[in-house]
């Protein structure tokens, strides 16, 4: 992925099946045998807005999605895709609202993720949002193709998107230009952040 500078455009593309994904540190320490019991809890105790209905275990697959949460209208899964781990939220259901509104939703569902994970004692203190780097993914390629022309048009919907999330601390923003991938976005922070740090950005620009 590199950096690209792009003309501002009003975005005209529909966002929906949004997945936002949050990187670890020390990928190397965590035990994703672990996330197995943690995951099947949610599931028992409903602990999030979605209904959660297994748990799908796939470390066999090399740099792949890791240990997923399968939900009726998303998905939470400890991911590796790219050799890149984090907690990744991936929204299935078409959500209403505006892009504005379902990038927050995919946000505030990682982070609150991240965050029960963050203080699950079975995880030994291993799962750590890296405090940098998000990345965003559309999973439809019909609605965004991965292109240069989708990357122009949604830039400056990204840009609102990360301004809000990091509250317009500076950031880099990189687009995977391979045409065979989803479209993907990264921001990447000059500061660090936690969980809490971006969930009071988010609630406070809410708010306003």
């Amino acid at each position: 992925m590199r950096l690209i500078e792009l003309n501002r455009k009003p975005a005209l593309v529909e966002l929906q099946h949004v997945n936002l994904k949050l990187l670890l540190e020390n990928p190397d320490g965590i035990d994703l045998e672990a996330l197995i019991p943690v995951f099947h809890g949610w599931i028992q105790g409903h602990a999030c807005e979605e209904v959660l209905v297994d748990v799908t275990d796939y470390r066999h697959v090399d740099s792949g999605p890791g240990i997923v949460l399968i939900g009726h209208e998303a998905n939470y899964s400890v991911d590796n895709t790219d050799g890149r781990l984090g907690v990744r939220y991936n929204r299935k259901a078409v959500l209403e609202g505006n892009n504005q509104d379902r990038l927050a939703q995919a946000a505030r569902a990682a982070l609150t993720a991240c965050q029960r994970l963050e203080a699950d004692p079975r995880m030994g203190g291993t799962m750590r949002f890296n405090g940098q780097d998000v990345e965003v993914l559309i999973n439809d390629r019909l609605l965004v193709p991965n292109t240069s022309a989708s990357h122009q048009v949604l830039d400056p919907e990204f840009r609102v998107f990360f301004n809000r999330l990091f509250g317009e601390e500076r950031y880099d923003l990189m687009y995977d230009e391979e045409p065979r991938k989803l479209f993907a976005v990264t921001a990447k922070a000059f500061r660090t952040f936690s969980t809490s740090d971006l969930l009071n950005n988010l609630a406070w620009s809410g708010s306003h």
